[in-house]
């Protein structure tokens, strides 16, 4: 919204000037008397009027004390209403002229304007949530499908790539991988990426013993490379022993075509790349519900992690002097990810200029000469497809109904742009944390060693809260809403409609409460309630079919 504002009327109000205030008669001086003979007359009456209460020019109150009892009642009902209303306008005044208003000026957002708090702010209707239970956790019976270890067709290894939540995904797939081949997964390595600079080992973040035995009746799982197979250190590096151009999205039919034979032949393979490499809704049903079963109920943090998570949501929920809801913030607004996005945002002309150049260096094929980012910058807005900045989601939330007091966790790098780009969000959220506000250096200092541990933290407290708020897509985002809704939809997960909102912010001439309506109206249903499935749809995000039964 180009330029928003939330004018309180307080009526019209009269700026005279002392000329103008000369020439209005007071309606207490008689225009009759301007002799001197009658001078002393009519300043006695200028003072005894001035001197009498207010209510006294009211009927039924005037000096007249032949005042019938019938008469009396209706002066004193007038006179509570009147006060009832000058009690209301006072309050109504001192309310409106103390509330923050909304004020977007350059492309900055400043404060943003009261809006009453609802009842349902902080979970989704109940009715809407108890249709669905989760049924994803391990099998009734404990009754294993697993052969002997002599009977699998062969070993296969992956190295999981990415972030954290990259990591995640790339785990689930490997054991729904194993079992569509009936093969033994080696416990997978996190491997060292080049953003994250991580040594972070399984072990260093997940229960490994919780893990192996959790999934003990579906897949088997060895924690190491058997020791009769020599040539560890080639898995990798040799050609013979890697399957490569595994396509995106891949059946299962292609793994017991292509990659099926191959094991069975070498007895041990490496699968790479192995990134989103098998699909959702090309693959069995009870195969999907394995991924489930191993992201909600198998891959399980250490519980020094999850001990120090619930320490956080703990001091989160008491940092006032009762317990309050808080909401978990996920800012994607870091320089890697406003550079890779190619969206243009607000700044200085010389903040634009530096930003052009890191764009240039890092991505110099898609940068070209520059002259197409404009016009591609604009598309890419229009289409939802541009990460919001903290003062946009700042006047987002306002519009929801959000009061300035409330908790917010920010889950967030080092944010582009600094304070100066957070400043927008602090002023209308003060009470605005981050980890490392809420803990101490010495309670931290022990995860600092791993970058993925620090990054579980965010996770489980971002999972914990009574509302999440994702800014833009991604592994994280996407594994909080699904793992939330596999919960039972309760807690809100609030995705915000990023292309609507482009046109409402670009609007210049969209009222505040305009605004609002179109904020409250639009995310009713982009809270996380049961959704239906669809053809390619994302099983992190929303697991409801095959990972979830009618109640």
């Amino acid at each position: 919204m180009a330029e928003l504002r939330h004018s309180s009327s307080l009526g019209t109000r009269a700026s005279n000037s002392p000329m103008k205030r000369d020439e209005d008669a007071s309606p207490l001086i008689h225009e009759n008397v301007t002799d001197n003979d009658h001078h002393h007359h009519a300043r006695h009456h200028l003072t005894r009027d001035r001197d009498r209460p207010f209510w006294s020019n009211l009927p039924f109150f005037g000096d007249d004390l032949r005042v019938s009892p019938y008469n009396s009642r209706i002066s004193l009902f007038l006179l509570g209403i009147i006060v009832l209303a000058a009690v209301i306008s006072v309050f109504s005044i001192f309310h409106q002229l103390n509330a923050p208003y909304l004020c977007k000026k350059d492309g900055i957002v400043l404060h943003c304007p009261y809006v009453k708090e609802p009842a349902s702010l902080w979970e989704n209707p109940y009715s809407a949530t108890t249709s669905w239970k989760p049924c994803a956790e391990r099998r009734s019976g404990g009754i294993s499908d697993v052969p002997p270890e002599n009977e699998t067709t062969g070993y296969i290894f992956i190295h999981a790539e990415g972030g954290l939540n990259q990591q995640r995904i790339a785990i689930c797939n490997a054991v729904a991988v194993a079992k569509i081949m009936n093969a033994t997964l080696i416990l997978p390595v996190l491997k060292q990426d080049q953003i994250w600079k991580d040594q972070t080992k399984f072990k260093d973040i997940f229960d490994v013993d919780h893990f192996i035995d959790y999934l003990k009746d579906d897949v088997r799982i060895v924690r190491d490379i058997p020791e009769w197979f020599t040539d560890k250190s080639e898995l990798f590096s040799s050609i013979r022993r890697t399957v490569k151009n595994i396509p995106k999205y891949a059946p299962a039919q292609f793994y017991i075509d292509n990659v099926l034979p191959r094991i069975k032949e070498k007895k041990i393979m490496a699968l790479k790349p192995f990134v989103d490499r098998l699909g959702y809704d090309n693959v069995p049903p009870e195969i999907n519900r394995l991924r489930c079963r191993v992201n909600y109920h198998a891959l399980k943090f250490l519980p020094e992690i999850e001990q120090m998570a619930d320490l956080l949501v703990s001091r989160m929920r008491n940092r006032t002097e009762s317990s309050n809801p808080f909401m978990a913030l996920h800012l994607r607004f870091e320089k890697g990810m406003v550079g890779l996005s190619f969206c243009d945002f607000v700044g200085t002309r010389e903040e634009k200029a530096r930003m052009a150049e890191y764009r240039k260096k890092e991505w110099p094929r898609r940068y070209k000469n520059g002259s197409h980012l404009w016009q591609l910058a604009l598309q890419k807005r229009k289409e939802g497809r541009c990460p919001l900045e903290p003062g946009e989601v700042a006047v987002i939330l306002r519009a929801m109904g959000y009061p300035k007091e409330t908790q917010i966790y920010v889950a967030s790098g080092q944010v582009y742009g600094g304070q100066n780009r957070m400043a927008p969000l602090r002023n209308m959220f003060p009470n605005l944390v981050t980890k490392e506000e809420l803990a101490t250096k010495e309670e931290l200092d022990g995860f600092r060693k791993h970058v993925t541990s620090l990054a579980a933290l965010d996770f489980l407290v971002c999972l914990k809260s009574d509302v999440f708020v994702m800014t833009h897509g991604g592994n994280f985002a996407k594994l909080i809403i699904g793992a939330r809704r596999y919960m039972g939809h309760r807690h809100k997960s609030i995705k915000p409609d990023k292309g609507l909102m482009s046109k409402s912010f670009g609007d210049p001439y969209m009222g505040w409460a305009t605004f609002v309506e179109d904020v409250i109206v639009t995310h009713q249903t982009r809270t996380g309630l049961p959704e239906e499935t669809f053809p390619h749809y994302d099983l992190w995000e929303n697991p409801l079919t095959p990972c979830m039964c009618k109640a």
